[in-house]
């Protein structure tokens, strides 16, 4: 990887397709950059670990966009699509303690290690299925056939959505991840069609909870009883909570799955010694490859933004009291002063504290369930499908669009019926 000798364009198409020679220029060059997004808004992007690291963990750096400096025009860019215009602005990804500890502890039980392990079956179970259904065919969309359908599904059954429902989220959860590339006003009628659904449903659940919780009991459920204890959780609050696991737990696992299978198989001994290490039952080849897949083409690019709530210094800039900050996770978790050989994959890498999921207080909390989903999706697809190939040129494949997550359109493979 050659990283280019002037300032690069950043965020266009070219850029989407392989953004770690121009990260690689911006640490070497430009470590703190300020820079101004697509959207018109100017924001800060930080892409030296180092930096990264004591970035997610300044608590000078809110969550909350009211500290934005920006106009009401200019913060309205800086969310989750639709979020604002569906009234569900109060989640994690946006709020400061006290309030994010509190909705972090009552969200936090649905993610134990314990809950996870019971969840493994239907994890399982789902990958299956899913695989069942083009497995015959020869050939597969592994995004909108495998690593879309697969997080949807699973995070729909922590929730407690009704079976029957599901598609519907599917529809939905499909609107928001295309951005640019569905109807005008489509992501916006999809959030708010999701925020009237979980508000019903939240109340439906109310209505029927029994006295005493069943062993795994679903998350809304959980966060009503809590709520109903003295937790002081709004019904605002709870859907939000829904909204942001939904919409936070789908595209990061997609493009986990996907990404990591796209590494795969474009690195070809990397992917047969993992092949060999599943078919023999070993467990540790694929524990650490995950962690280096996370590392090498995560699917979270830039952490969720921050604003400086007073002036601060990161690396040797200065940013003013009300301005944005990007952290590039995507740059720190390819930085040489770091990580060996960063642009190599390498899934015996064991020296690996990655930034994938974030770092602090705001760490991602679905972490350990999304590692579950990408373990059993790569472990299932490699194990039933071994001669896996990709059926698309790599110059043709198309990255979507937006500015937090990274992740292919499609993902076209062929591979011989069994």
């Amino acid at each position: 990887m050659n990283a280019p000798n002037t300032e690069p364009e950043l965020f266009n198409w070219q850029f989407a397709a392989d953004p770690y020679p121009s990260y690689a220029w911006l640490r070497e060059h430009s470590p703190v950059h300020r820079t101004t997004l697509p959207s018109g808004v100017e924001a800060w992007l930080v892409t030296r670990y180092t930096d990264a690291k004591q970035a997610l963990a300044d608590q000078r750096l809110s969550k909350n966009p009211v500290h934005h400096s920006e106009d009401a025009r200019g913060k309205s860019k800086t969310g989750i699509p639709g979020e604002r215009s569906a009234n569900l602005m109060t989640h994690l990804l946006n709020i400061d303690p006290p309030d994010h500890t509190r909705l972090r502890r009552l969200v936090s039980k649905a993610f134990t290690p314990r809950r996870v392990a019971e969840f493994a079956p239907r994890v399982q179970e789902l990958t299956d299925h899913l695989i069942d259904q083009f497995a015959q065919k020869g050939s597969a969309d592994l995004i909108h056939e495998f690593a879309f359908p697969l997080p949807i599904y699973a995070i729909c059954d922590l929730l407690g959505v009704p079976s029957e429902d599901q598609d519907d989220f599917r529809d939905w959860a499909g609107m928001m991840i295309r951005h640019q590339g569905g109807p005008r006003g489509g992501v916006a009628r999809s959030v708010k069609k999701m925020r009237v659904y979980l508000a019903e449903l939240i109340h439906r659940k109310r209505q029927a909870l029994p006295n005493t919780p069943a062993p795994g009991e679903d998350l809304i459920s959980g966060l009503i009883r809590a709520s109903d204890h003295g937790e002081h959780l709004s019904e605002n609050e709870a859907a939000a909570m829904c909204f942001v696991l939904l919409f936070a737990g789908f595209e990061t696992v997609i493009n986990l799955i996907g990404n990591g299978t796209y590494a795969l198989l474009r690195n070809p001994k990397q992917r047969a010694k993992l092949q060999r290490s599943i078919e023999s039952g070993e467990q540790e080849l694929l524990d650490s490859g995950v962690e280096e897949l996370l590392r090498y083409d995560g699917p979270v690019e830039l952490a969720t933004w921050r604003y400086a709530t007073e002036p601060l210094e990161i690396g040797d800039r200065l940013i003013s009291s009300g301005d944005p900050v990007l952290v590039v996770l995507a740059a720190a978790n390819r930085d040489p002063a770091r990580f060996a050989q960063p642009d190599v994959l390498d899934l015996n890498r064991q020296d690996n504290q990655h930034l994938g999921y974030g770092h602090g207080i705001h760490y991602c909390i679905g972490a350990p369930l999304a590692r579950l989903e990408g373990r059993t999706a790569l472990a299932t697809l490699l194990r039933r499908l071994p001669d896996l190939k990709l059926a698309a040129d790599p110059a043709d494949l198309r990255w979507r669009g937006g500015l937090i997550m990274r992740g292919l359109r499609n993902l076209p493979v062929e591979f011989t019926v069994v």
